[in-house]
C-alpha cells in the first residue's frame, strides 16, 4: 500500500445482519446505440459497441425508482403499507430541492407515517441509501424497509460521458432478521460485512448552476490514481472479513474499467460483467444492478460503489436464490430491451431536455403548490377512489368528484385502485403543443375492480393500441411545470386483445 492509499480513511463495520427479502429492477423505456451517438459528434473511442437504457420524454430518476421499488415489493412478497420506511439514493433527484421523497413513498403505497431519507450529491448515494436503510434495520429501528438506489444523468453534449450514461433503478427490500422467519422463513441472504474508504478528490461532478454532470478531467489520472486505488483500499479490508466471495460487482464507469479493478485486486469472477454494454452507467444505481445475477444462486457477493471521492464496499451471503433476482438480472443485462425501443440522437436530446421546440411550452394554469394539488396529492399518487358505500360506483378522482355518479350518494370510504384494466375506448392525438409529444393516445380503462377511468397512454402504443387490449399503469411524468415535475398514472398496453403475448 502506498503513501496515498495509507491516508485514506477506512473503515469495517460489524453491525447486525439485515435479511434481503425480494429485489427489482427497471431501466429506462428508450434505448440508443453508444456509436450513434458517437457517429452524431463525428468522434470515436468508448464503448462504440454497448447499449444505453435512456428515459423516454415522461420517465425520469423517481419513475424507474418507482418501476423497481413495486417490482421488489411483489418479489418479496410483502405490502407496502407494512414497510416502516425508504431509502432512496440518487445522484440527481427530480427536485434539487422538494418533496421528492414523499412522492415517491406515496406513489410506492407506503403509510405516511414512514420515515427514511433521500440520499443524493453523487453516484455513491444507492449505497449510501442501503448502508442507511441497514442501520435502521439493524438497530431495531424499522422491521422493513425499501432501498432504491436511480438515476438518469445528463451528460455533457458532446462529451466522452454521453456515450456511457444510461438510466435504471434498482430495488432492495430489508427485513430485520428477528423478524424475517415470522414473515417468510428461512432468510435467502444476508448482508454481513461494510467497508467505506474516501479519497478527497473531485472527479466526476456537476456544480451549482450546471445542468449537465462533467467528466473527470484526466480520465487516465481518474482510472490510476483515484477509482483503482480506492476501490483496492475496500477489496483490500473487506476481502478480510468475507470468506471467499463468489462474485464481485465493481465499478466500470465507463465499459472497461471493471476489468482493470478485476486485475488489479486480483478478483476473477466479476457478476456486474455485461451490464455497461447492455445498459450503460446507471450512476447510483450501477452497484446493485451489476450485483442481481450473482444473487440468484448461493454464495458470497460483494458490492462495491464509487462515487465523488467515496468507495463503499458490502458483502452479502446468499443461501438461495433471493426473489426477483433472476428477473432483476435479466433488466441489469438489457435482455427486456426491444428493437422497438431505439432511438436516435435528436430524440436523446429532447427526452433529456438539451434541445427544446422554439414553442412556448402551454402552462397547464394550475400551479403545482395550489390547492387542487394539495387536496389531490394523495390520490395522484396512492391512485385511490371513492367507493359509495350505497351503489358501489367507484369516482375518480374522488376529490372533484364529491357526489357519487351512480347514485347522487355522499357517503363513502378512499380505495386503492387496480393497477391493469381493458381498454374501453381510446383516441389518439396526432398533435400536440409542448410540453406534451405527439401522437398521445387518451384511453378509456375499465380497471380489473370495476372503476372506469381515463388515462394518458404511451406514445409507443400509439400505433397498435385497440379496443380490449389488456393494459398496465405505469408512474409516468406528465410535464415539468414551472419547474416542478408533475406526476400520473399512464395506461401501458401488455397484452393485445385476445390475451396472446404481444
Amino acid at each position: 500500500m502506498d503513501g496515498t492509499q495509507r491516508r485514506d480513511r477506512a473503515r469495517v463495520t460489524g453491525t447486525a445482519s439485515a435479511v434481503v427479502a425480494g429485489l427489482g429492477a427497471a431501466v429506462g423505456a428508450s434505448a440508443i446505440a453508444a456509436g450513434d451517438i458517437a457517429a452524431a459528434w463525428g468522434t470515436g473511442g468508448g464503448s462504440q459497441r454497448a447499449t444505453l437504457a435512456v428515459c423516454a420524454p415522461d420517465e425520469d430518476a423517481l419513475t424507474l425508482a418507482w418501476r423497481a421499488g413495486v417490482a421488489a415489493l411483489k418479489a418479496a412478497g410483502i405490502d407496502a403499507a407494512s414497510v416502516d420506511a425508504l431509502y432512496w439514493g440518487t445522484a440527481r433527484p427530480p427536485m434539487p430541492e422538494g418533496p421528492s421523497h414523499a412522492f415517491l413513498a406515496a406513489a410506492l403505497g407506503l403509510a405516511p407515517t414512514s420515515g427514511g431519507l433521500l440520499a443524493t450529491g453523487s453516484a455513491l448515494a444507492g449505497m449510501d441509501a442501503l448502508c442507511a436503510g441497514w442501520d435502521a434495520v439493524s438497530s431495531g429501528h424499522a422491521r422493513i424497509v425499501v432501498v432504491v438506489a436511480s438515476d438518469a444523468l445528463v451528460p455533457g453534449a458532446g462529451t466522452a460521458g454521453e456515450r456511457e450514461t444510461g438510466a435504471g433503478a434498482a430495488a432492495v427490500v430489508l427485513v430485520a432478521y428477528g423478524a424475517y422467519g415470522a414473515i417468510a422463513g428461512d432468510a435467502p441472504a444476508l448482508l454481513y460485512a461494510r467497508v467505506t474508504a474516501t479519497r478527497p478528490v473531485l472527479d466526476r461532478h456537476r456544480g451549482d448552476g450546471m445542468e449537465a454532470t462533467a467528466d473527470a478531467y484526466d480520465a487516465r489520472l481518474y482510472r490510476e490514481k483515484v477509482l483503482v486505488p480506492a476501490v483496492s483500499s475496500v477489496h483490500e479490508i473487506l476481502a478480510k472479513s468475507v470468506d471467499g466471495a463468489t462474485a464481485w460487482s465493481l465499478p466500470d464507469p465507463d465499459g472497461s474499467l471493471a476489468k482493470v479493478v478485476a486485475r488489479s485486486v486480483g478478483v476473477a469472477a466479476v457478476c456486474s460483467e455485461g451490464v455497461h454494454a447492455a445498459i450503460g452507467d446507471t450512476g447510483a444505481a450501477a452497484p446493485l444492478l451489476g450485483a442481481f445475477r450473482g444473487l440468484a444462486r448461493p454464495g458470497t457477493v460483494a458490492v462495491v460503489g464509487y462515487g465523488a471521492g467515496r468507495a463503499t464496499g458490502v458483502a452479502i451471503e446468499v443461501t438461495g436464490e433471493v426473489p426477483g433476482a433472476r428477473e432483476a438480472a435479466v433488466v441489469a443485462h438489457g435482455e427486456s430491451i426491444r428493437d422497438g425501443d431505439r432511438i436516435g440522437y435528436v430524440e436523446l436530446a429532447r427526452s433529456r431536455g438539451q434541445i427544446v421546440p422554439l414553442a412556448e411550452p402551454v402552462a397547464m394554469g394550475v400551479p403545482p403548490g395550489s390547492a387542487a394539488f394539495v387536496r389531490g396529492a394523495g390520490e395522484i399518487f396512492g391512485f385511490a377512489g371513492r367507493r359509495c358505500d350505497v351503489c358501489g360506483t367507484v369516482a375518480v378522482p374522488p376529490s372533484i368528484h364529491p357526489v357519487c355518479p351512480g347514485c347522487g350518494s355522499t357517503g363513502g370510504n378512499l380505495v386503492a385502485l387496480a393497477r391493469s384494466g381493458t381498454v374501453q375506448t381510446f383516441v389518439v392525438n396526432e398533435t400536440m403543443p409542448p410540453p406534451f409529444e405527439a401522437p398521445l393516445p387518451l384511453v378509456v380503462c375499465d380497471l380489473d375492480d370495476g372503476a372506469r377511468v381515463m388515462l394518458q397512454g404511451l406514445s409507443t402504443d400509439a400505433t397498435v393500441l385497440a379496443v380490449g387490449d389488456r393494459v398496465d399503469l405505469e408512474l409516468r411524468r406528465y410535464a415539468l411545470e414551472r419547474g416542478v415535475p408533475v406526476y400520473g398514472f399512464k395506461a401501458r398496453r401488455s397484452h393485445v386483445a385476445t390475451g396472446e403475448e404481444p
